[in-house]
């Protein structure tokens, strides 16, 4: 009876120890003293699951806590969100609204605690519109997890040396201020504090930029700077002229512009958990069914912005079998409604995934919706274009998306090839996700501003003023108690 009784503790220990060490958690959300966000976010995977295997039994068995205290005594408030990617891996997402201190993260699993849980932190956690910066840059840099060098920031800035942005900004106004076609801002860091003054009409765009740069001068102190932000779609500075140096959202191979992530994709990672429910992350979880169930057929949906859009469904429509593509507007195109029309309703994002293929064709630029692609597990056929988005130049074709000729013309056949390559096409997608997940989330782009600005500020050689006609930008009004600030440290520029 003795060694029955032993032999089934031991057995129970290993099931406990197997369980424990099955189960990999990961992600920026471990470091929530470091990592400042709108909403941190961590990973759970479950390594003996895939999606072949996955059963909805192990979302309702995972259960995440998360707890602190507010500066009072009381629990600061923190609104956790799990998604779940029915592979046997998890997100989990957790805002918090006031400053905590004794933040603790718990993960059962089956009522366990599982890998390293309880995860336990003693510092101070920030919400993320505490003004709370860290004044060495470097420092911080390294900390929040910052890839050491972007490959498109040193293609994007090669053109310019020691700039006087005195005068930079007086061509650039001369050349590109005419407010009925262009809108931008120029704006100046100076002490950690944001100005701007805007040119043109259309100005309300610049609520992206405010706000990455706020968001930015939150955690970190940003060197004294000034640049020039195009508030248009297109990119501005051709490569037949002076290469002036604005930064814009989409670059082309026929301009100098200096491209930042997507007002689109910035804004996402900013709203985590807020007032945008599509992002990188919560894309991931939108899709309801595995790969396996669903239409091998290609999905598009769209308004009217370019000709190769109307090509695209007179192919769709020669081929329904092979393609579930509509118009969902008609502006450009407006003579051809009735040929091309009538215009269906818009569809959720998430239900382009019922499909195993995603059609990515340009729209008046680049079409910004391929990081949400890229990361909700489909296999991208992705039109040949001169427009890109900051990341494109690390996409790999056949790899990371199935590239397709810029007028259409082997589309057919590509989706053919996918439906005879059924593993391969099932490769790309998860190589595609992959690449989202390491290189477009929330952290990767707040990442890519802070290196594109720091790289951006060794530039300039003039000193920065702020002009009369500039408006202070202000923080938002938040009460935070902030560690007390370390005596500054030089570092080179």
């Amino acid at each position: 009876m003795l060694l029955e009784t032993i032999f089934s503790f031991m057995f129970l220990y290993v099931l406990s120890y197997s369980q424990k060490n099955d189960i990999i958690i990961t992600g920026p959300g471990l470091n929530p003293i470091e990592i400042v966000m709108p909403a941190r976010y961590f990973f759970i995977n479950f390594t003996h699951i895939n999606s072949q295997s996955y059963t909805p039994k192990l979302n309702k068995e995972l259960v995440v806590e998360i707890n602190g205290r507010s500066s009072d005594g009381k629990h600061c408030r923190v609104w956790v969100n799990k998604l779940d990617r029915k592979d046997g891996t998890f997100i989990v997402r957790y805002k918090i609204y006031e400053t905590c201190s004794d933040l603790s993260i718990h993960v059962y699993y089956g009522k366990k605690e599982v890998a390293k849980s309880p995860y336990k932190f003693k510092g101070t956690i920030y919400a993320d519109q505490c003004n709370c910066p860290e004044h060495q840059f470097q420092k911080w840099f390294k900390n929040y997890g910052c890839k050491d060098t972007y490959g498109q920031i040193k293609k994007d800035l090669k053109p310019f040396h020691n700039i006087n942005m005195k005068e930079e900004l007086q061509s650039i106004i001369k050349k590109y201020h005419q407010p009925e076609s262009t809108s931008f801002c120029h704006y100046a860091i100076k002490q950690n504090k944001l100005y701007r003054n805007c040119y043109g009409k259309h100005v309300g765009f610049n609520m992206f930029s405010d706000n990455i740069l706020l968001s930015l001068m939150r955690k970190v102190k940003l060197p004294d700077m000034d640049l020039v932000i195009n508030l248009g779609d297109w990119p501005l500075v051709h490569r037949k002229d002076k290469p002036l140096p604005i930064f814009s959202w989409c670059g082309s191979d026929e301009t100098y512009d200096i491209v930042m992530p997507t007002y689109d994709l910035t804004e996402s990672a900013l709203e985590n958990m807020g007032r945008v429910t599509l992002d990188t992350l919560s894309v991931q979880s939108g899709a309801e069914i595995v790969w396996k169930e669903r239409e091998p057929r290609a999905v598009w949906r769209g308004r009217d912005s370019r000709a190769e859009r109307l090509k695209l469904i007179d192919i769709a429509r020669a081929n329904p079998d092979l393609f579930n593509a509509s118009l969902t507007n008609f502006f450009f195109f407006r003579d051809k409604e009735a040929q091309y029309g009538p215009k269906q309703p818009h569809i959720s994002f998430f239900k382009f995934f019922d499909f195993k293929y995603q059609i990515n064709v340009d729209g008046t630029v680049a079409a910004y919706r391929m990081p949400y692609l890229l990361s909700g597990g489909g296999m991208i056929l992705k039109q040949q274009s001169p427009y890109y988005e900051h990341f494109y130049s690390q996409l790999v074709p056949w790899e990371h998306f199935v590239p397709v000729r810029r007028d259409l013309s082997d589309l057919v056949d590509r989706v053919k090839w996918a439906r005879d390559n059924d593993d391969k096409a099932q490769q790309i997608a998860v190589n595609a996700r992959n690449f989202a997940n390491n290189n477009l989330l929330p952290q990767n782009v707040i990442c890519y501003h802070a290196a594109l600005f720091w790289e951006w500020s060794k530039i300039i050689k003039s000193e920065v003023n702020i002009e009369e006609n500039m408006a202070h930008v202000p923080q938002p009004s938040v009460t935070c108690n902030c560690k007390p600030e370390k005596p500054n440290t030089h570092e080179d520029l």
